[in-house]
């Protein structure tokens, strides 16, 4: 069974703009949940699902990224309009501020 992660993020957060490039222990927040996400066994692929071309630069350095419509309500529905261009039999949604995730 084909099984994806993908991790919404956007640069754009009222609370915390650009969290997902916030560096915590020499690394961008992001990259520290794309690096526990790809030690998972059950996953055949992870994508990161952002509207925001900083994000996309340092997702596709790790993983695959996919640009997303701007005007997205939630993460969910990012992750919906990547998971509709996938073959595949099930999606994770990871939350992509959660750097210490098993």
């Amino acid at each position: 069974m084909k099984t994806i992660g993908i991790i919404p993020a956007r640069f754009a957060s009222s609370r915390f703009p650009g969290k997902p490039l916030h560096p915590i222990a020499g690394k961008p927040l992001l990259q520290h949940v794309i690096e526990r996400c790809r030690l998972a066994k059950s996953l055949s692929e992870v994508i990161v699902a952002t509207d925001d071309e900083r994000i996309f630069a340092l997702a596709a350095k790790h993983c695959r990224a996919e640009l997303t419509r701007s005007d997205h309500p939630s993460g969910s529905d990012r992750i919906a309009e990547v998971a509709a261009r996938m073959d595949c039999e099930a999606v994770v949604n990871i939350q992509g501020d959660e750097p210490l995730m098993d």
